[in-house]
């Protein structure tokens, strides 16, 4: 089986200097982490990149749908769900919330498709609400999370499009791992009997694991070291080292053939 590199490709001179610039410029101001700042920025860049031009107050004679639209750039007319949980700290949340306010809209903008542009600008955007983002982190569009001030995401991992990733709890994925397109982890869990009743746990994949397309992780479980989850398989338990897993519940197929040999015969014995 032919292994294959990915090509390095990217957009002309000029649109990467815009790109970088209008990048950085963010950065700088995000650097600022008062949540009325970081509102008002949002509410700005979005208005002219949904609109084209700078921000202005809405018609008040003009169509209500348009007047909601503009009211909706900036994120204090907004809420989002992890806002409502009781178990929020409410004041992590309020400095990230514009951030993640912005994330969500540039998604759907019309630029949101743009891989090039848009690693660069979730990885800018995920080192101010992340607990951690590491180097060389690449992030696809349609990625969602709870609070963000809970997840860790260390060195050179991928984190394909529309994966939820439920950092109520806490999620650490670790250096070199790979999320695939759909996939769900998740750190909380709910009671049986009452809903409102709800455990946090820590939630682990990595280093090096991969949970490929619409696979589940539930919460409070590790996925080790080169450990696989299977397509559609849920993981309810720990996956062990170098071990593939599938199914409903997930269960163990295979060892991987890069498994060290003193731990390939110890699940050879079991």
């Amino acid at each position: 089986m032919p292994r294959y590199e990915y090509r390095t490709i990217g957009p002309t001179p000029a649109a990467e200097k815009a790109f970088l610039t209008w990048i950085d410029r963010l950065d700088q101001e995000f650097m600022n982490r008062d949540p009325e700042h970081r509102s008002l920025v949002v509410r700005d860049a979005l208005h002219q990149l949904y609109l084209g031009r700078p921000c202005s107050a809405p018609d008040a004679a003009g169509p209500f749908a348009a007047q909601s639209l503009v009211h909706t750039f900036d994120p204090r007319n907004a809420t989002l769900e992890p806002e409502y949980y009781g178990d929020v700290e409410a004041s992590k949340y309020a400095e990230r919330k514009p951030l993640i306010w912005f994330w969500m809209m540039y998604d759907r903008s019309p630029v949101g498709l743009n891989h090039w542009l848009g690693f660069r600008m979730r990885a800018m955007l995920a080192r101010h609400v992340f607990k951690y983002c590491g180097k060389n982190v690449k992030i696809f569009h349609g990625v969602e999370f709870s609070f963000g001030y809970n997840l860790t995401v260390e060195d050179n991992c991928t984190i394909h499009k529309y994966v939820l990733l439920d950092d109520r709890g806490e999620i650490i994925i670790h250096e070199g791992s790979s999320v695939s397109d759909y996939a769900n982890v998740y750190s909380h869990a709910h009671d049986l009997n009452d809903g409102m009743i709800v455990s946090n746990h820590k939630t682990e994949i990595g280093p090096k694991a991969r949970i490929t397309y619409h696979a589940t992780v539930l919460s409070g479980v590790k996925v080790g070291e080169h450990g696989m989850l299977g397509s559609m398989g849920v993981a309810s338990k720990n996956v062990d080292p170098f071990t593939v897993v599938a199914g409903i519940p997930a269960k163990p197929v295979k060892v991987k053939t890069i498994a060290p040999e003193e731990f390939r015969k110890a699940v050879e014995k079991q």
